[in-house]
């Protein structure tokens, strides 16, 4: 089979996995168990407390000890077994232990699947800038196909959503062993320094002013993504008590709404080698950030009704403001570190995004709406809490803009590694 096929099959199911229930969970949690918004809150951020440790770590492993392929196939057998006892949880509780082992398993694993893939394509003399964005593509595909079979089949307030994610999860785990060896590059290296024998090089990157700037963005964007993760979905489900809007297809299939986002994606993912040599990792940031002040602010004042063009056109920017940090991202720092600390590098910067981000976003957007933007009924000032969010997008692109500082070069994106930051 081609090699970039298997490496589409795997991405396809990386993001299956995960759009099978993270975009829906939402309603299952308040329209089916009818548990409380802090007790939610505190669930979402088990995604972001396992992404301060477990990608950091497993990418230590998979530099050092362990084939990446190997270890990304048994995390995500362990993780699926976790899912498939999802539905027999009761308590909102033990539901935060249980989701927090699965994000255990889970999290490690999207950082792991880019270092394999990278590692393949390099081992085979390809160019990441070029061949990666077309096979990270068909993960956003994945994304999409859950997010329909869960509408389609009435699942999203459904524990059904979580044996989809895990039957899944437990096909990519075999899956992941038959995928090319991706062994550690550091093994054979004499350790000189406890920070080598411990395998903590890649944190020796946030010594570099720029890169230690460029981790502190990373941060904050993790932030923003967490907040559209958490309440798009709810709050479109929330216009089912508007009369006026219960009928609506929004309110009827809101995560088919939402999927709107993936499919804006996949164009937004086709077009990063184009505008990452036209514009440069700065400028494609920025993009993403104005991007997501766009996000909130559409859906601040759009409705299912006539104000539909405006949560639509919400989700269509959304593409570029994800695309362009998460997956450029990843590229600048494929680019800036040597391939024996891929696989940790990039567990770094996911642990910045996804685990120190995340906890910030769900920790403090759960307290600010708690406080300023429930109403005494207990619903939601929508359009206050999205221009809020908004807000804090914009301050974060004018600070970028002063403070990040790098000059782009199309001879670097075309020849990754060329000058990396760190190197073994």
């Amino acid at each position: 089979m081609n090699i970039k096929l298997r490496l589409i099959i795997m991405s396809f199911l990386q993001f299956f996995i995960w759009g099978s229930w993270l975009i829906t969970i939402g309603a299952y949690w308040f329209q089916t168990k009818q548990w409380s918004g802090a007790q939610f809150g505190a669930i979402f951020s088990t995604m972001g407390i396992a992404s301060i440790f477990m990608p950091s770590l497993m990418g230590i492993l998979a530099d050092k000890y362990i084939n990446a392929e190997k270890l990304y196939g048994l995390l995500h057998l362990a993780g699926g077994i976790v899912l498939c006892t999802v539905p027999l949880v009761d308590n909102p509780g033990t539901m935060f232990w249980v989701m927090l082992l699965n994000m255990i398993f889970y999290m490690p694993t999207l950082a792991l699947s880019i270092a394999v893939s990278y590692s393949v394509l390099k081992s085979r003399g390809g160019d990441v800038v070029k061949d990666y964005p077309p096979i990270r593509v068909w993960g956003t595909v994945g994304f999409i196909v859950a997010l329909w079979v869960v509408s389609l089949l009435h699942f999203e307030t459904s524990a059904n959503q979580f044996y989809v994610a895990a039957a899944a999860a437990i096909l990519l785990g075999f899956y992941s062993f038959t995928l090319p060896k991706c062994p550690p590059l550091s093994r054979a290296t004499p350790n000189k320094t406890l920070t080598e024998a411990l395998g903590l090089n890649s944190f020796a990157l946030l010594k570099d002013s720029k890169m230690a700037i460029f981790f502190l963005f990373a941060l904050l964007l993790g932030a923003a993504l967490q907040l559209t993760n958490a309440y798009g979905d709810t709050f479109l489900h929330d216009f089912a008590t508007v009369d006026a809007y219960k009928d609506t297809i929004a309110v009827r299939y809101p995560a088919i709404i939402m999927s709107i986002s993936q499919i804006s994606e996949t164009l937004f993912i086709l077009a990063i080698p184009f505008f990452l040599r036209r514009f440069g990792i700065k400028q494609v940031m920025l993009f993403s950030m104005v991007a997501w002040v766009l996000r909130f602010g559409l859906f601040a004042y759009g409705n299912p009704g006539g104000g539909l063009w405006m949560i639509i056109l919400s989700c269509i920017v959304y593409g570029m403001a994800f695309d362009f940090f998460n997956i450029s991202g990843s590229l600048f720092v494929e680019t800036q570190t040597h391939p024996s600390i891929r696989a940790s590098a990039q567990g770094l910067f996911m642990m910045m995004t996804n685990g120190f981000g995340a906890v910030l976003g769900s920790s403090l957007s759960g307290l600010i709406i708690q406080k300023y933007y429930t109403l005494p009924d207990n619903s939601k000032d929508w359009p206050g809490i999205w221009l809020a969010f908004a807000g804090y997008a914009l301050v974060i692109a004018v600070l970028f803009v002063f403070l990040f500082k790098h000059q782009h070069s199309s001879r670097a994106v075309e020849s990754p590694q060329a000058e990396p930051v760190l190197s073994a």
